[in-house]
C-alpha cells in the first residue's frame, strides 16, 4: 500500500468477503467505537407534534428535540 504497512496473509475462507478470526482481531481495535445513538420514537414523535401542532418550519424545531432532518424522515416512514 504506502510501503511500510506489513501485508497481512490473505484470509483462508471460503467466501472472500468475510474476515477469519485472527483478521477480525486485528481489525476491530482500529474500527470506530460508538456511533449514532438511536434516538427512541416517543422523543422525535414529539418534536413532529411540536412542528405540526405549532405551525412551526421544520429548521426552527425546538433545541430539545431531535434534529429537524430526523425528525422529518421518522414522519415520512410513518406515513408509508
Amino acid at each position: 500500500m504506502f510501503g511500510h504497512e506489513k501485508e497481512l496473509p490473505r484470509p483462508r475462507t471460503k467466501d472472500p468477503t468475510k474476515l477469519t478470526d485472527e483478521r477480525w482481531e486485528k481489525t476491530e481495535p482500529l474500527s470506530p467505537k460508538g456511533g449514532r445513538k438511536p434516538i427512541g420514537n416517543r422523543h422525535v414523535f414529539e418534536g413532529i407534534l411540536w412542528v405540526l401542532g405549532g405551525g412551526a418550519r421544520w429548521k426552527d424545531l425546538a433545541k430539545e428535540c431531535p434534529s429537524p432532518s430526523r425528525c422529518w424522515r421518522r414522519l415520512g416512514d410513518w406515513e408509508d
